[in-house]
């Protein structure tokens, strides 16, 4: 099974899932076997947008190793759970100020650079 990224390199590629073709559950990261019922489970694209459905400011650098503190000095972000329309919530780096998040806000989400990246979306 390939990794839970997309394959491409591209930075806007989409997240791969897995869905149960007995109980139609979806997961991310994808996994052979659906964590409901246990039956097999076969990868699925999902969706590119969702809603924000919680979010914080990570304040502190992660512990090393094995993150390293950038040399510039370290930048506070903010993550949160992004909920796909296929049920799932993917934790995510959020490319937004904290001011502007809001939960329910629309988001487009992306494989990112070890991690999902979410955006917000433009009316």
């Amino acid at each position: 099974m390939e990794g839970t990224l997309s394959s491409t390199a591209d930075p806007g590629s989409r997240l791969r899932g897995s869905r149960c073709a007995g109980c139609a559950v979806a997961v991310y990261p994808a996994d052979p076997a659906c964590p409901r019922c246990g039956g097999p489970a076969e990868q699925v694209v999902l969706s590119g947008t969702g809603t924000l459905w919680t979010w914080t400011v990570q304040r502190y650098a992660p512990k090393s190793p094995p993150y390293a503190v950038p040399t510039a000095g370290f930048e506070p972000f903010v993550v949160g759970y992004v909920e796909l329309p296929e049920g799932v919530r993917v934790l995510a780096v959020l490319d937004i100020r904290p001011e502007d998040a809001r939960i329910g806000m629309p988001l487009s989400l992306a494989a990112g650079d070890g991690v999902p990246r979410a955006v917000g979306v433009t009316a």
